[in-house]
C-alpha cells in the first residue's frame, strides 16, 4: 500500500486553546507528511510493498529501521488526529468506562497512570491505553513504537514528541497530557477501537 497524508478531521484552529493552529500546521502538515514521504521511499522495492499498514509495522519492527520508524509513526498519527476532537474530553461511553473502572478501579486512576506514563517517557515517544488479555492497561513506548509491536491493541495514544506540545506548553509535558485527557480526547473513537479490540 502507498501511504497518504489524511486531511485533519477538523480545522487547524479547532482544538485551540489546548492545541494551537501553529502546532497542527507543523505537526500534521510537515511532520506527518515527512513520515508519509519517507515511508513510501523506504518501502519501494522491499518485501513490505503491497502489505497493509499494520502488517508493515509488525513485520518491520526490529528488522528495517527506516521502514519501521516511518510506518510506525504514520500508523500512530493516522489515529492520533482521530483521537482528538473539538470540545473533547468529558463523559466516557458506558461500556468503555466500565472496562476502565474494571481495569484500574476508577477513571481518575487511569488518567493518573496515563499522565505518569507520558511524563515518564524519557525523550520522544507515546503514552497509551491498550487492550491486552482482555484488560485495559497503560503503557509507554519510545519513538514510533506502539502497543502493536508488543502484542497489544492500542485504543488511545498521546504523542509526547516535543513537536506535539512545545509551541503551546514549552517544557510542561504533564500539563499537555492533562489537557489532552480533559479537553481533547474523542472518547467515542476510543470506544470504537476498544470494541474492535475486545472482539479480536
Amino acid at each position: 500500500m502507498t501511504f497518504t497524508l489524511p486531511d485533519l478531521p477538523y480545522a487547524h484552529d479547532a482544538l485551540q486553546p489546548f492545541m494551537s493552529k501553529e502546532t497542527l500546521e507543523f505537526h500534521h502538515d510537515k511532520h506527518h507528511l515527512a513520515y508519509v514521504n519517507n515511508g513510501n521511499n523506504a518501502i519501494k522495492g522491499t518485501e513490505f510493498e503491497g502489505k497493509s499498514l499494520e502488517e508493515i509495522v509488525k513485520a518491520s519492527h526490529g528488522k528495517n529501521a527506516a521502514v519501521f520508524n516511518n510506518a510506525g509513526q504514520h500508523y500512530n498519527h493516522l489515529h492520533f488526529w482521530k483521537w482528538m476532537k473539538p470540545n473533547g474530553g468529558g463523559a466516557i461511553p458506558g461500556a468503555l468506562e466500565k472496562a476502565i473502572v474494571d481495569s484500574f478501579g476508577s477513571v481518575e486512576k487511569m488518567k493518573e497512570d496515563f499522565v505518569a506514563a507520558g511524563t515518564g517517557q524519557f525523550g520522544s515517544g507515546w503514552a497509551w491505553l491498550e487492550v491486552k488479555g482482555g484488560k485495559i492497561a497503560v503503557s509507554k513506548t519510545p519513538n514510533g513504537e506502539s502497543p502493536l509491536v508488543n502484542g497489544a491493541s492500542p485504543i488511545l495514544g498521546c504523542d509526547v514528541w516535543e513537536h506535539s506540545y512545545y509551541i503551546d506548553y514549552r517544557n510542561r509535558r504533564p500539563d499537555y497530557l492533562k489537557a489532552f485527557l480533559e479537553s481533547l480526547v474523542n472518547w467515542e473513537y476510543v470506544a470504537e477501537m476498544y470494541d474492535a479490540a475486545a472482539k479480536a
